[in-house]
């Protein structure tokens, strides 16, 4: 009996981290405020600015979009994972992906999403390399290294465990 109590105790523990997605939620309007803001600079300096500062305003919407759909699947999957499962019959345009992706591809998928907000980052730099400094640039292209290379040994490791476990993805 009390193993039972305990074991749901814990169970019900996991709603503890609802607010924290209820939080990302709150990130998620901020950063559309700020991608809001972006685009009202973009606009007005649509007609007096030069070729590279529109590619980097560009870039900048794209970072924020992708930072946003990056908090978007951290989200949904982070719920569905370790809170509870959305009803998505109640939802007709519910997205493919999500309620499919376990702990494993989160992981994947988080840290690619990091890698392509990381090569905008370095992008950007190299756009607008007369106000970037080399020490900046060399930082700025190490850390994205070192992401990528996390990158590649999380899905190694992830493509061993799955072959010991007898499970193969196609």
């Amino acid at each position: 009996m009390i193993e039972r109590v305990l074991e749901r105790f814990l169970f019900a523990s996991r709603w503890l981290l609802a607010p924290f997605y209820v939080g990302l939620v709150v990130c998620l309007v901020v950063l559309m405020l700020k991608a809001l803001q972006e685009l009202v600079h973009f606009v007005e300096q649509a007609f007096t600015a030069t070729e590279a500062d529109i590619i980097l305003g560009v870039l900048t919407l794209v970072d924020l979009t992708f930072t946003g759909s990056l908090i978007v699947i951290v989200i949904f999957s982070g719920y569905e994972n370790f809170v509870s499962k959305i009803d998505e019959a109640e939802h007709k345009d519910w997205p493919d992906w999500m309620g499919k992706i376990d702990f494993s591809g989160l992981k994947l998928k988080l840290l690619s999403s990091i890698v392509a907000i990381s090569a905008i980052q370095v992008l950007k730099a190299f756009m607008n390399v007369q106000k970037t400094t080399d020490r900046d640039l060399t930082w700025l292209v190490l850390i994205h290294l070192v992401f990528v290379g996390s990158g590649v040994l999380l899905a190694l490791t992830d493509r061993i465990a799955e072959g010991k476990n007898g499970h193969r993805s196609h």
